[in-house]
C-alpha cells in the first residue's frame, strides 16, 4: 500500500509517523514534507511539489499507484484539492471546497452555527469598513470585543480588543492597511467570551462522528500566556478540563447539530474537524471550526491513537466510519514546541539543530515542522521548528519526561514556553 501525505508542518510529521506503523504500508510520501519526514522513516519520501499544485500532485499520485491521499494544511483544502482529486477518480481524506467553507469562511461557519443551532458568540459580518466603523460607534467604550478576519490567515486572523479604540484600530489593520491581505477584506466582531479553551478533533465521514480525546494549545508566544498569539507553541491530551460529563454536553450540544447540519447541507466531508470550544461557566461555545488536523493538538493527540490510521482513513473514505470501533491508549501526551527567535514575529533561520541524536527515550517523538536537510544536517526554515512529545501514564510524568528531553536539543536563537500542560496540573486539582 503506497499513501501521500500533503503538507509541511510537525502535523504532517505526526501523520507520516503514524502511518509508517502499519506494516502493510510500502511507501509514504510527503509533499512537499520537511528535513524529518525525509529522514525519520525508511519507507518515506519527500516530494518536491507545493500544497496547491493540484495537477502535479494528482499526476504524482496516479503515475506512483497511490493508494489514497490524506490532507494536512488548510489551504489546499479551501482551494479544493478534495474536488480536483476525485473528479479524477483518486481517493484523498479531506472534506470538499464547499464544506472547507466551514473553515476558510468565518462569516460562513458563524451563519451555519446560528442556523443549525450550535453554541456560538453573538456576532455582526462587515464587507466594508465604513459599516465596521459605524457599527463601532454603538459599541460600548470598555467593552471587549473580537475582530476576526474571514479567510485563511494561518491562525494569525483574530484580534482580542480591551475595547472600542481597539476594535477600531484592529478594523482599520485589516480593512485599510491591509494586514491579511484579502482574508481581511470582509470581518466579523464578535462578543468576547472569557474562559478555557478546548480542541475537539472529530473523525467523521459526514454522516457518522468518532469524537477524539480533548486537548489543550497555548496560543501565545510565552509563558503566562503572555506575548503574541502564534499557531501554537505547545499541547497536551487528554485535556482534565474534559470531563466525561463536560464532554458529553459539547457531543449533544454542538457536534451532533454540526453532523446535522453537514447532513442537511449535503457537504462532502470525509476527514477530520476540529472543534475549538470555549467554557464560559459551564457552557460550552464555539471560537471556531477547522476542517483538519489542528497543529500542534495532532501531535499530542496520534501518540495515543490505538487504532491504526490506514484503517480510519480508509473507513472515512469509503463512509463506513461507523463500522469501525476507534480505542485510544490510557496515559497522556505533552508536546512542547522549539520555535525560532522571535517568531511568531521577524526571525531567522539556517541554524543548524544540534543535539536530536541525544533524545534516545523510547516515549519521546521528535516532529519536525520548520526544517531542512542540507548536506546532512538538519537545519532551521521556519518559526515552528520541532514538536518534542513525551507520552507517560500521567500528565505530570509527561511534562516532566518532555522537558528533561528538550534541554538536549539546541540552535541558536531557541525558544520554548517553560509551562506547557501546567494548566492541566491545575485543572486536575479543580476537577
Amino acid at each position: 500500500m503506497k499513501v501521500l501525505v500533503i503538507g509541511s508542518g510537525g502535523r504532517e510529521h505526526a501523520i507520516c509517523w503514524k502511518f509508517s506503523q502499519n506494516p502493510a504500508i510500502e511507501h509514504i510520501y510527503c509533499a512537499p514534507g520537511n528535513g524529518g519526514t525525509k529522514l525519520s522513516f525508511a519507507n518515506t519520501a519527500n516530494v518536491e511539489i507545493g500544497v496547491s499544485e493540484f495537477e502535479k500532485l494528482a499526476a504524482f499520485a496516479d503515475e506512483n499507484e497511490i493508494d489514497f491521499t490524506f490532507v494536512g494544511p488548510e489551504v489546499p483544502l479551501a482551494e479544493g484539492i478534495v474536488d480536483f482529486f476525485e473528479g479524477k477518480g483518486l481517493k484523498i481524506v479531506g472534506p470538499s471546497k464547499e464544506a472547507a467553507k466551514l473553515e476558510s469562511s468565518k462569516i460562513y461557519s458563524k451563519e451555519f452555527m446560528k442556523k443549525y443551532g450550535v453554541p456560538t458568540a453573538e456576532f455582526h459580518k462587515f464587507y466594508d469598513i465604513d459599516s465596521a466603523l459605524n457599527f463601532l460607534n454603538t459599541w460600548e467604550e470598555n467593552k471587549k470585543a473580537v475582530v476576526k478576519a474571514d479567510g485563511l490567515a494561518a491562525g494569525k486572523g483574530v484580534y482580542m480588543c480591551d475595547g472600542r479604540a481597539d476594535a477600531v484600530k484592529a478594523v482599520r489593520e485589516m480593512m485599510a492597511n491591509n494586514a491579511m491581505g484579502k482574508a481581511g477584506s470582509s470581518i466579523v466582531i464578535e462578543e468576547f467570551i472569557d474562559g478555557q479553551e478546548l480542541s475537539y478533533l472529530i473523525f467523521t465521514d459526514g454522516e457518522s462522528y468518532s469524537m477524539m480525546p480533548a486537548a489543550q494549545d497555548h496560543k501565545r508566544a510565552n509563558d503566562n500566556d503572555e506575548g503574541l498569539n502564534t499557531g501554537g507553541m505547545g499541547a497536551y491530551a487528554p485535556a482534565p478540563l474534559a470531563t466525561a460529563e463536560l464532554t458529553k454536553k459539547v457531543e449533544d450540544t454542538i457536534v451532533k447539530k454540526t453532523i446535522e447540519g453537514i447532513k442537511s447541507e449535503r457537504l462532502n466531508y470525509k476527514g477530520v474537524l476540529y472543534v475549538g470550544v470555549i467554557m464560559n461557566g459551564d457552557t460550552p461555545y464555539v471560537l471556531e471550526y477547522n476542517c483538519r488536523f489542528g497543529d500542534p493538538e495532532t501531535q499530542a493527540v496520534l501518540p495515543l491513537l490505538d487504532t491504526d490510521l490506514t484503517d480510519i482513513s480508509l473507513a472515512l473514505i469509503d463512509k463506513k466510519l461507523s463500522g469501525i470501533e476507534i480505542k485510544w491508549k490510557n496515559g497522556a501526551a505533552v508536546c512542547v514546541v522549539l520555535a525560532s527567535g522571535g517568531y511568531p514575529g521577524k526571525f531567522d533561520s539556517g541554524f543548524e539543530i544540534r543535539g536530536l541524536e541525544n533524545v534516545e527515550d523510547k516515549n519521546t517523538i521528535i516532529f519536525h515542522a520548520g526544517t531542512k536537510n542540507e548536506n546532512g544536517k538538519i537545519l532551521t526554515a521556519g518559526g515552528r521548528v520541532l514538536g518534542i512529545t513525551s507520552v507517560a501514564g500521567d500528565i505530570k510524568t509527561a511534562i516532566d519526561e518532555v522537558y528533561s528531553q528538550v534541554k538536549l536539543i539546541s540552535f541558536k536563537n531557541m525558544h520554548y514556553r517553560k509551562d506547557i500542560a501546567q494548566k492541566a496540573l491545575q485543572n486536575q486539582k479543580q476537577v
